[in-house]
């Protein structure tokens, strides 16, 4: 029933009619799935395919996880784990793997099939979906993964149904976390040949869900995969849900709302409108909550920052202040990282006082690696010997920024000014920040860098000099930052790898191309009904393990 005490008279008839004529609508459509245990969430950006070789954002990730799967994934724990593959091996040049396959694993039934009955899942179809992947027909936005890494032909090989091999260009330790993306999930060639671009809205995979129905823009509805591969520890056929019912609702207010009336089971953040009357300034629920909504928060692999254009060619930088050091470490200590965390974002996320390797990952070490902190007096020192004391003859910094998140750029040019440095925040649409930065066009953004997979190289490349933007969007380039990147890769000691990535990050901190604001966390609101949902550093959304009481 819908409750409306307790909102204002034009948000309850609001809310009321939206119910009536949207999601009320939506969830009464399907009478086969009442008295099941559905899982509902919303996607406020939409899905846009559901094909994974396009799976280039989170709402697409989120969807494809659970149609597909890949050789490896990865834990709660951030730990990669078998997944299709039950092993595998690695040669002694570190160059071939070689992967060996379970032998119970069927594609979902669909029409592509003979009879309409799913078929074995073999090496042949890995094979298939790499080289699918590589194929620039395909136009695949995850290309990247294999690109100047393996060879299309001979890089991809199945030894016999259920052994594949991977061999690659030269030695890439990081190779295995990339098998983890969702551009990895294997799909089979009678869907794709069946189906052809509109494979986009006919998935098949071998994942624990399949599709049942999608009305593009209203809801997306998924069922169990009956024959579905895992099992628990008991041995009990996974997953425990019925179904998933994914709805478009595009404000996070109305999806906020619609989780507050029982309509929804989970919720990925908060509006901002709601964040102080759900959560204390420490981050905590606040008592009038507590009971009623479970909430969930766990290190994002996510860092948020500022970044500045350092192309010594370019004309931006040969006439900025920026072009200094010292008054790049000056910002770096010229504001509260934890008073913004405190005041503007509920103590959401860890104040970024460390490098650029983000809270979450193993390498993480704060005593390894030491960011700035705020300290005035400092700042102001550096600021002088730079040679503009309190700020003198230091012309105004103009920093680019999109909308929501104008005020933490405002709280930092606020408290910057303190030294005399004069930041103007500009704000622009993400599409025409992004086209600017990625043609060295704008001098001071702000920027952020979420994990494609759970290792330090991802963050580290960003500053690698061969690197085109994205993802190196400062064009930070040092001779002796790049040839240490390239020795890491090729690292198979982990003790050494990690002292090689931080000493790298130290470098980072060093020379200050960015502005570390904070490492971000993953944030739920959750029903108390709902069990066994555990996030990962990587804010996945896994399914197979849920249930509702």
């Amino acid at each position: 029933m819908l409750n409306l005490r307790g909102l204002s008279p034009v948000r309850g008839m609001f809310l009321c009619l939206w119910w009536i004529f949207g999601v009320g609508w939506i969830g009464c459509r399907r009478p086969a799935l009442q008295g099941k245990q559905i899982f509902r969430y919303n996607q406020q950006e939409g899905i846009g395919t559901l094909d994974p070789a396009f799976a280039r954002n989170l709402a697409i990730m989120w969807a494809t996880h659970q149609l597909y799967n890949t050789l490896i994934e990865t834990d709660s724990a951030l730990h990669l784990v078998p997944s299709l593959a039950r092993s595998w091996t690695l040669s002694p040049d570190h160059r071939v793997y070689t992967f060996h396959l379970r032998t119970d694993v069927y594609f979902q039934d669909d029409a592509c099939f003979p009879r309409g009955k799913g078929r074995l899942f073999t090496a042949h179809d890995v094979v298939y979906s790499f080289q699918r992947i590589m194929d620039p027909a395909t136009a695949s936005s995850g290309s990247w993964i294999f690109n100047g890494r393996v060879d299309p032909t001979a890089g991809f090989r199945a030894i016999d149904d259920s052994t594949f091999q991977l061999t690659l260009l030269k030695p890439f330790r990081p190779i295995l976390g990339i098998l983890s993306m969702e551009y990895s999930s294997i799909v089979p060639r009678e869907a794709i040949i069946r189906y052809g671009k509109d494979f986009r809205r006919h998935p098949v995979g071998t994942g624990p869900f399949q599709m049942d129905s999608w009305d593009e823009g209203q809801a997306l509805i998924l069922v169990r995969n009956a024959h579905y591969f895992e099992r628990d520890a008991t041995g009990r056929t996974l997953p425990y849900l019925d179904a998933v019912k994914i709805s478009f609702l595009d404000s996070k207010a109305t999806e906020f709302l619609e989780f507050m009336q029982g309509g929804l089971d989970m919720i990925n953040d908060i509006d901002p409108s709601y964040k102080d009357e759900v959560l204390t300034k420490q981050g905590t629920l606040r008592k009038e909550w507590k009971g009623k909504v479970v909430l969930s928060k766990r290190p994002q692999l996510d860092i948020e920052y500022l970044g500045i254009l350092m192309d010594s060619a370019s004309p931006l930088v040969q006439h900025s202040p920026l072009r200094f050091r010292k008054v790049r470490q000056a910002i770096n200590m010229a504001f509260d990282r934890r008073k913004m965390l405190l005041y503007l974002r509920n103590s959401i996320g860890v104040p970024a006082e460390s490098g650029f390797i983000p809270a979450g990952l193993p390498v993480f070490d704060t005593t390894a690696v030491k960011g700035y902190r705020y300290d005035l007096d400092s700042a102001r020192k550096l600021l002088a010997e730079a040679g503009f004391p309190g700020g003198a003859h230091l012309p105004v910094i103009r920093l680019l920024t999109l909308p929501a998140y104008a005020d933490l750029a405002s709280f930092v040019a606020k408290e910057v000014q303190e030294t005399g440095i004069n930041i103007q925040v500009e704000l622009v649409q993400k599409s025409l920040l992004m086209d600017e930065t990625a043609k060295s066009q704008v001098l001071f953004f702000r920027g952020n860098w979420i994990a494609d997979y759970p290792d330090a190289e991802n963050f580290l490349g960003v500053f690698y000099g061969r690197n085109p933007a994205p993802p190196n969007y400062t064009r930070f380039n040092n001779a002796v930052f790049n040839a240490l990147y390239e020795k890491s890769l090729e690292e198979n000691n982990d003790s050494l790898r990690k002292e090689e990535d931080n000493e790298m990050d130290r470098m980072i901190v060093a020379e200050a191309p960015i502005v570390p604001l904070w490492y971000d966390e993953a944030l739920r609101l959750v029903s108390p009904g709902v069990q066994g949902l555990i996030p990962n550093g990587l804010n996945l959304l896994e399914l197979r393990y849920v249930k509702k009481i």
